[in-house]
């Protein structure tokens, strides 16, 4: 008898050992009650994710029997349900931060109360503080097919729009969620302009130090220039053509690039430099 239970427990000590990486925390992975589920949607370019505990009906009758109306509920089991969302938007109408929320919901016959709350990390209904609600809305709960487990999905996606449904038995709420995707494509584009922009640039003073190829170092300034043009590198085109002895070119690009790093305050690194540069080449263009 002493053996068996030594081997049994050999055999349970080796199966936490080789278990899928899943269970890896879990010598004894079982069925939750309550799995964990999640779901994301891209919309343009932002993200809205829900994370959630999913409860099965098992044969209880949920919104007025399980679920009491009139009061507050997780939307959800175990902890509480987050909502994530990439970027600002607006739900149902209203301006939400990008960030990560808490799901909570008051369940009525004929109308839901919505809720966001800015502590994402509770549990229950215990720590929920009405004072860090970030929006409360009123839904129309919907009649759908019937559903054993509490489900979050994302329906009716565009570029700029998706709508959260949660459903469970008999019932259905839908919440939208909007991105300004056009404001967001264009900063994404801007960002992208005054990277590649400024890459162009530091390429062509490598060039320029290193390889000596003025040419060369020329051309990836123009087509830094070409993306877009800031007082950094209208102030490398100035200094490529003054070595070439091209003054009478470089001096008026030095001033404008002079005029523009004026405006950029702090950023402007290489005002003496610049300064200098202007002194020196003013009897030489």
């Amino acid at each position: 008898m002493r053996n068996r239970w030594m081997n049994a427990a050999l055999c349970l000590a080796l199966s936490a050992v080789t278990a899928p990486a899943l269970a890896a925390d879990d010598p004894l992975p079982l069925p939750a009650l309550s799995p964990l589920a999640r779901v994301m949607q891209t919309v343009g370019v932002s993200e809205a994710t829900v994370e959630y505990s999913s409860p099965a009906m098992r044969g209880r009758a949920i919104f007025g029997g399980l679920l009491p109306y009139g009061e507050l509920w997780r939307t959800g089991a175990n902890s509480a349900t987050k909502l994530t969302l990439s970027q600002d938007a607006k739900v149902a109408g209203k301006d939400v931060p990008a960030g990560t929320y808490a799901i909570f919901t008051i369940p009525q016959k004929d109308q839901w109360t919505f809720i966001l709350n800015k502590n994402p990390d509770q549990g229950g209904t215990g720590q929920y503080d009405e004072k860090l609600d970030q929006l409360r809305v009123k839904v129309k709960p919907e009649k759908a097919p019937k559903r054993e487990r509490l489900t979050f999905l994302f329906s009716d996606t565009t570029e700029d729009s998706t709508r959260l449904d949660l459903v469970w038995g008999e019932t259905r709420v839908s919440v939208p969620i909007t991105f300004d995707t056009a404001k967001l494509s264009q900063s994404n584009i801007d960002s992208f302009a005054t990277m590649a922009s400024r890459k162009l640039a530091n390429a062509a003073r490598h060039v320029a130090d290193n390889g000596k190829d003025l040419d060369a170092a020329l051309q990836y300034i123009d087509m830094s220039l070409g993306v877009q043009q800031t007082w950094f590198n209208t102030w490398i085109k100035a200094d490529l053509l003054a070595r070439k002895g091209k003054y009478a070119e470089a001096y008026p690009l030095a001033e404008k690039a002079y005029a523009m790093g004026d405006k950029d305050g702090p950023g402007f690194f290489w005002r003496d430099q610049v300064k200098k540069a202007l002194e020196d080449w003013k009897s030489k263009k």
